[in-house]
């Protein structure tokens, strides 16, 4: 049987300071439409943390940038670590209900754990199966993970630190791997498709 563990509320808070120093590192650069200079535009969700992760809820404030230039105004929206696209569920939440629904008996014993509806559970499924396969990050990972992977886990977890996406030199992590294939309005769309987050070396515990 899964023992399913709660994350507590610094896990979240250390995860909101990363994706502030990743949205300060976007708006050290200009706006990719017209060169003009990014300025804060911070707006709040409302984020679902089922039953693992409660204290994410708490963590509302979606780090935001747009262009300070009159006429331009264009959003430039910076990669996160906390939330996944549109997906009202938090990052994790995804990752780890997903990861239930293979490990446990049933999917109802999935639903029961994670909190997460079962119709949510086997779309996220579809997502796995048809979408992630085809990501250019998996296109690269995936020869790192053939043959099957025996060893240790931070073994495993130094497969991915050591890993680049579409030449970066930055080493890359699960939550941009995870990014969704359809295109974004904002400015910054590419460089979130050529950078990438540094792995948390200094894991949460």
């Amino acid at each position: 049987m899964m023992h399913v563990a709660r994350l507590v509320r610094e896990f979240f808070a250390r995860l909101e300071k990363l994706d502030e120093m990743i949205a300060a590192k976007v708006a050290a650069g200009r706006c990719r439409h017209c060169d003009g200079p990014l300025h804060q535009g911070n707006y709040q969700r409302k984020p679902r943390g089922g039953i693992v992760a409660t204290a994410g809820e708490a963590f509302t404030r979606r780090h935001s940038l747009c262009c300070g230039r009159r006429g331009c105004r264009k959003r430039a929206l910076p990669p996160s670590l906390r939330f996944l696209g549109r997906r009202v569920y938090l990052e994790v939440v995804v990752v780890l209900a997903s990861v239930m629904v293979q490990v446990m008996a049933t999917a109802s014993a999935a639903t029961a754990a994670s909190g997460v509806p079962l119709r949510t559970l086997r779309r996220w499924g579809g997502w796995w199966r048809e979408v992630f396969p085809k990501l250019p990050m998996w296109s690269e990972l995936r020869a790192r993970f053939v043959p099957p992977h025996r060893q240790t886990r931070p073994s495993f977890l130094g497969r991915w630190s050591r890993v680049s996406v579409a030449g970066a030199s930055d080493p890359t992590t699960v939550a941009r791997g995870l990014r969704t294939r359809k295109r974004c309005c904002c400015p910054h769309a590419t460089w979130r498709r050529r950078r990438a987050i540094p792995w948390l070396k200094d894991r949460v515990s």
